[in-house]
């Protein structure tokens, strides 16, 4: 597996063990993901670069398109210099939609091995210096970007769960059943 990817699949197992539902339903105010919806973010986003890849392979081609500067300062900022900017609001189809808590956190880690696989056979079949396939706000990217990414993205997801089990919060989330 790659680096990257093996050190996200690590931190989320260390993130996780042990979780329970007052854990999942912690949240830091109305308008903020509890635990159970960041981990629903990360699950959708990687269920999606999966499809993504499964598209590009089933195409017999990479589908990205040619990156334009915004991309390629965007690509810098989150790949080249590992930081995820605060604020932006997650694509549509990586938005939380009230999946089981317990489903998520039974295959996040599984989720990972398998994009890891499939991101691994696009980059034999066509290359890894290709941009294979266009993330939604970076634009086009290479397989190691794509990992890079993830594991970025996944460890600015992890820090904001890690405040919040930190913090006494009041649990203003619906309760989950595990």
């Amino acid at each position: 597996m790659d680096f990257y990817l093996q050190r996200l699949q690590n931190a989320i197992s260390s993130a996780t063990a042990g979780m329970n539902a007052e854990k999942l339903a912690l949240r830091p105010g109305a308008d903020k993901w509890c635990v159970a919806e960041i981990l629903e973010h990360l699950y959708l986003t990687y269920t999606g670069t999966i499809k993504g890849f499964e598209k590009c392979l089933q195409a017999g081609k990479p589908l990205a398109r040619v990156p334009t500067l915004q991309d390629r300062m965007r690509t810098m900022v989150v790949v080249k210099l590992a930081h995820m900017p605060e604020g932006r609001k997650a694509p549509p189809n990586a938005m939380p939609r009230g999946l089981p808590p317990e489903r998520v956190l039974a295959e996040v880690v599984e989720k990972i091995a398998a994009m890891d696989a499939i991101i691994t056979e696009a980059e034999s079949k066509f290359g890894s210096e290709l941009r294979l396939l266009d993330h939604p706000i970076l634009g086009p990217l290479q397989a190691k970007e794509w990992r890079k990414f993830h594991w970025v993205h996944g460890r600015h997801h992890l820090k904001q769960m890690q405040r919040l089990q930190s913090k006494p919060l009041k649990s203003q989330a619906a309760s989950f059943e595990l």
